[in-house]
């Protein structure tokens, strides 16, 4: 297995992780237990992801354009109140 993936925190690992799962790479999480070390540890990147090696190139492209925001959903239009 690959460490593919260092989150700022739970939230966005559970993100990535939902984002492999859904394009059928199945992932392994890990290090959430450690926020309560914050203070003793960085407070941030102690959430990681993982895969198997042969999925590794498949994940780290899917991280590439996370990054990019290529998943970003656009703002809702403003609603027309000319009614």
């Amino acid at each position: 297995m690959q460490c593919v993936f260092q989150a700022d925190n739970v939230v966005e690992a559970e993100l990535v992780k939902g984002l492999f799962e859904a394009h059928g790479i199945a992932c392994h999480s890990g290090g959430f237990y450690l926020q309560g070390a914050v203070g003793d540890l960085a407070a941030s990147g102690f959430a990681k992801l993982w895969v198997a090696d042969e999925d590794a190139g498949k994940a780290l492209a899917l991280v590439e354009e996370y990054e990019r925001g290529a998943f970003q959903i656009a703002d809702d239009e403003p609603a027309d109140d000319a009614d």
